[in-house]
């Protein structure tokens, strides 16, 4: 062929040609190689971890992560470990928490800084009691003296029952009540709660920390307190490390699973291939016996080059990154499965040469040449699609994205080189033997298929339907469908919720202060929000609970007079309920509290880890975020404060955080998704240099694709998070099999159809089957988001697989029944 209408991929083949003939030549050194490589590999990823830590999947420069860094540095944790304490003594559980709390709280990590900087505990319900109204705000009072005002009127006196005094005082107690211990209902049940000074998506820490709590509770001898006390630690944070020990866990076993079931079925296929080509009677037992020996060096022979290449991904990966995060912890099966596709057509196409009674030498070359040309465009198509996430600031998409990428290539050059160099060397000592195929095998005839037109338009029809389904795919905002059920957290959760009821938590946001000053104008900023923004349900800060200056206390303490003057009303003495009563008790109070008097679980909450006051803001959102669209409108409520004096506070929360992924991942989805199909769309034309080939090789994926949209609808199965990642990634491995069958149909020309499918047909479906497998890992997840990843990339793969096995041959068939065949095609 003139090089001049050589494809770029032809000539790039040209020009390797003397590697690979170095390669048969020099087995051995390619091997050294790669093990050498393989070894520093090794070394290098033996201490990669998960990190989960949820704002790492942001730009660093991003300005909530930066607050979040900030609030970690400044404030700690945001939810607290819990220790629950039962025994049917409320004295025993009272004395053994005496005893934990000094051990725990003297306890440090190894960086000498603490574990946990302040713990809920006992409350001084007496101070509360007789100054409640002091640490009133401003506009909870100006609240309640309206209310007197108006109970007093005349209207009032004659018409208010009683019971609506107690519910409208009751109202105002609710925010203001407090119990001395933190205890159930039947006071047999304790709750300490511990927070932590990290932050709570560091799940290192979080670790440590509850292996400090069992440690020093379990020296305590909680027997000894009582025969029946039982100790249960758990809250938030111990959830966090449930999870990520289970998806560790599972990682690991489903990748060890996977490899083995893909191993199997691979030698199996091959077994079955072998069979059928050297035995020379049927239910030839001798021949059996024989294959049944080689199923360990197929293994072998397939197996290595993969561990191989994915020793230099994930060393790589330690170098470049550090650490995995939660979205790229389940490559390692992923890659498996889609590189052991590269072996399993350059093997299958070897072993056809071979059969045919070629050379070693000379059937490396040709499948290189042939074959090779294919594994490279499918395999170059998924790692250019790969390599587009990379470009994405979402860390979950880029990062992905570089591993994956990577790992393509390298299992490309591993299955182009270390396994040709592995069959050499298997096939000089032996433990391999190709010989030609027996006489009695049938060959493949090549007969039109009569029903092709029909497959045509039934597909066709199929794919029309899937149109509307396609543009209406949901996606899963509720970040609680996408959580785990731990059985072990949930049956500690019921105990801590015994005492902490779940619907009474909310999650607030953090805004750090630079100047103290700021404190004034932030509160008003924020104030007006609560009025106008239905998100923000409150605002709290130290200088609204406790004036600290002679002008604030003194306007406090003259709000309190009035209080006590309406109390004294005619109307408050003959209606003289429960709630008055501790009305008058929490309005006692005549002079000025300092702050060095009030005690410490009223100010803990506005505490810094520094022990410093009053350097934050706390914002409470008024529902829960756990739905994405709700983090979302918190976020733009709240995120960002800009002040008149120029100054601009960001707030920070890890749902801040998960608010700012979900944005992000909406803002590069799109273009991250388009750019990805045009750049395969380029190489494929950059390969077939023809539009006609190329539009054809395109068929199974954007049919498939059609069709998977059309299955998720079916299924119910929507877009998450988590599963967003998968969708370029299909645009890139749902070509492989298009590319593979065209390839091989230009070679064998006009009429082969069937003998296409008969020989590349199979290696494409087992090469989509280990694909599928390797993300099914991922189905075996007891977490929801990984477990759709697997979902949409199994449905996705096994469509584009009926596409190219069932609507493209049919197609080509149409073609050729109509003389409409592309030109390339050698009649």
């Amino acid at each position: 062929m003139n090089k001049l209408h050589r494809s770029p991929v032809d000539l790039l083949f040209h020009a390797l040609r003397p590697l690979v003939i170095f390669t048969v030549r020099k087995p051995l050194l390619i091997i050294g190689i790669g093990v050498l490589l393989g070894v520093l590999g090794f070394l290098s990823s033996i201490n990669l971890s998960i990190d989960t830590d949820i704002s790492n999947l942001l730009p660093e420069q991003n300005p909530t992560v930066q607050a979040m860094e900030q609030l970690k540095q400044t404030v700690g944790g945001e939810s607290a470990a819990a220790v629950a304490i039962t025994s049917p003594s409320f004295q025993s559980n009272r004395r053994f928490a005496d005893d934990l709390i000094p051990l725990v709280m003297e306890q440090h990590q190894s960086n000498g800084e603490q574990f946990f900087i302040r713990v809920d505990y006992r409350k001084d319900t007496s101070f509360m009691q007789n100054n409640a109204l002091y640490f009133a705000t401003d506009s909870e009072l100006a609240g309640l003296i309206d209310f007197l005002i108006e109970m007093t009127s005349l209207e009032h006196l004659l018409h208010t029952a009683e019971s609506e005094l107690t519910i409208n005082t009751s109202s105002f107690f609710e925010n203001i009540a407090v119990n001395e211990y933190p205890i159930s209902d039947d006071s047999l049940t304790m709750v300490l709660r511990f927070y932590p000074a990290n932050a709570q998506t560091d799940v290192g820490y979080i670790e440590h920390a509850f292996a400090m709590l069992d440690s020093v509770s379990t020296a305590l001898n909680p027997s000894a307190y009582h025969p029946d006390m039982e100790i249960v630690p758990g809250g938030r944070m111990q959830r966090q490390m449930v999870e990520i020990k289970a998806i560790t866990n599972e990682v690991s076993s489903s990748f060890g699973l996977g490899v083995i079931v893909i191993l199997l079925l691979v030698t199996g296929y091959f077994f079955v291939k072998a069979y059928y080509a050297k035995a020379e009677k049927k239910n030839d037992i001798r021949t059996i016996l024989l294959l049944i020996t080689r199923i360990p060096v197929i293994a072998a022979l397939i197996g290595i080059p993969l561990i191989l290449s994915l020793l230099w991904t994930f060393g790589l990966a330690r170098v470049v990154y550090g650490s995995l995060n939660m979205m790229t912890s389940i490559l390692g099966l992923i890659l498996f499965g889609l590189s052991i596709d590269y072996g399993i057509h350059f093997y299958a196409r070897y072993s056809e040469e071979r059969t045919e009674g070629k050379s070693v030498e000379k059937s490396i070359v040709t499948t290189f040449q042939s074959s090779g040309q294919a594994i490279t465009i499918a395999g170059l198509t998924t790692a250019i699609s790969l390599f587009v996430l990379i470009f994405a600031d979402f860390k979950g998409f880029s990062e992905f994205g570089f591993i994956a990428c990577t790992g393509i290539i390298f299992g490309l050059i591993s299955m182009l080189f270390i396994l040709p160099a592995l069959l050499v060397v298997f096939e000089r000592t032996s433990l391999l033997s190709l010989k030609p195929a027996s006489p009695h095998t049938k060959k493949v005839r090549n007969r039109p298929s009569p029903a092709a037109g029909s497959i045509v338009v039934l597909c066709l029809l199929t794919v029309a339907a899937a149109i509307v389904p396609a543009s209406r795919v949901s996606f899963e905002y509720d970040f609680d469908t996408l959580e785990p059920v731990f059985e072990e957290y949930e049956s500690r959760h019921e105990v801590i919720s015994r005492v902490y009821p779940t619907s009474n938590y909310r999650n607030p946001a953090f805004i750090l202060l630079e100047n103290p000053e700021d404190v004034g104008p932030l509160l008003e900023n924020l104030r007006a929000r609560v009025d106008s923004d239905t998100t923000i349900l409150s605002v709290e800060a130290l200088q609204e609970r406790f004036p600290a200056d002679s002008v604030s206390q003194a306007m406090r303490l003259a709000r309190l007079a009035e209080i006590r003057q309406l109390l004294d009303a005619p109307f408050f003495t003959i209606a003289n309920t429960e709630d008055i009563q501790r009305l008058r008790q929490a309005a006692q109070t005549t002079e000025a509290i300092q702050l060095s008097d009030v005690p410490e679980y009223l100010t803990d909450m506005f505490t810094a880890k520094d022990g410093s006051l009053g350097s934050f803001v706390m914002i409470f959102p008024e529902q829960g975020l756990s739905d994405g669209r709700n983090s979302i409108a918190f976020s733009e409520a709240i995120g960002t404060v800009e002040l008149e004096n120029g100054t601009v506070y960001y707030a920070a929360s890890t749902s801040l955080v998960a608010a700012e992924m979900l944005r992000l991942l909406q803002l590069e989805s799109p273009w991250i998704i388009t750019a990805t199909f045009i750049l395969v769309l380029l190489l494929m034309y950059l390969n077939f240099r023809d539009m006609q080939l190329t539009l054809l090789a395109l068929v199974p994926l954007v049919v498939g694709m059609l069709w998977t949209f059309l299955l998720l609808e079916v299924t119910g199965v929507k877009l998450n998070f988590y599963n967003m990642v998968v969708l370029p990634v299909l645009l890139g491995i749902g070509n492989d099999a298009g590319v593979h069958i065209v390839h091989r149909y230009m070679e064998l020309g006009r009429g082969s159809i069937r003998r296409v499918l008969s020989t590349t047909g199979k290696h494409v479906a087992m090469a989509s089957v280990t694909t599928m497998i390797g993300f099914s890992g991922s189905l075996l997840s007891s977490h929801p988001g990984l477990r759709s990843i697997g979902h949409i990339a199994v449905l996705g793969i096994a469509s584009t697989l009926l596409s190219a096995l069932l609507f493209l041959p049919a197609l080509l068939q149409l073609l050729e029944n109509t003389n409409k065949c592309p030109n390339k095609i050698r009649r």
